[in-house]
């Protein structure tokens, strides 16, 4: 029995999150490495957050709606919480389990710098919300796309459709950032900062690299 749980770990699939502030490029950047890594062998799948199955989905339908106005900080945690914990049931733990990296596009992190800060709950009571949802299964590194609260609101005007949360204020924006870099600081083995102000195909390059590197088991530059 030992000797096949000793297998079934060491076959099991990395799991590595991408953060970052609203119009950080996280969602195109991670989609772009597992297009890129996949075309040269590797085994991944793209998922994100909220959502990524389908009752996490519909979840994230509520927690995004525009017209939600009245929403609730902790409804919004306890909501964000649930979607994650469906996700991680249906789709993060059984492809790892096949030895399938899992690219998801957001995570644990969101939530203690979205709800955890910007909405003043606080870090620790947000972490205890999904710690019982994620029941110990935490990334294997994330890498965090840094961009400003300005340039990020920037990046995201053009687009024909804005959720509840990026029609926040630039004050609220701002906060997430600021949360992230307490989380940064609080975890500075797990995450990986990229500078995401720069040109696309240099951030995707340096992602498809570090993205390389976890799941070759090298030493990534932080």
């Amino acid at each position: 029995m030992r000797s096949h749980a000793i297998i079934s770990v060491m076959n099991a699939g990395k799991f590595i999150t991408f953060e970052g502030p609203d119009g950080s490029g996280k969602t195109t950047v991670s989609k772009a490495v597992v297009k890129k890594l996949s075309e040269e062998g590797y085994s991944l799948i793209y998922t994100r957050e909220p959502g990524g199955s389908e009752i996490a989905e519909q979840i994230r339908n509520v927690i995004l709606d525009p017209q939600n106005t009245l929403m609730d900080a902790r409804t919004e945690a306890l909501l964000y919480a649930a979607s994650r914990r469906q996700h991680l049931v249906e789709i993060v733990k059984p492809a790892m389990a096949q030895g399938i990296t899992v690219i998801s596009d957001r995570f644990i992190d969101s939530s203690l710098a979205y709800q955890g800060i910007a909405r003043g709950i606080g870090i620790d009571p947000v972490y205890e919300i999904n710690a019982f949802a994620i029941d110990d299964c935490m990334p294997d590194k994330t890498i965090y796309l840094d961009v400003s609260a300005e340039e990020g609101l920037k990046r995201i005007a053009d687009r024909v459709f804005l959720d509840r949360m990026d029609k926040e204020s630039v004050s609220f924006h701002q906060k997430v950032r600021e949360g992230y870099m307490q989380i940064l600081a609080k975890y500075p083995e797990r995450i990986i900062c990229v500078d995401a102000a720069r040109d696309l195909d240099v951030v995707v390059e340096e992602a498809c690299r570090l993205v390389r590197e976890i799941i070759d088991g090298s030493p990534e530059k932080q």
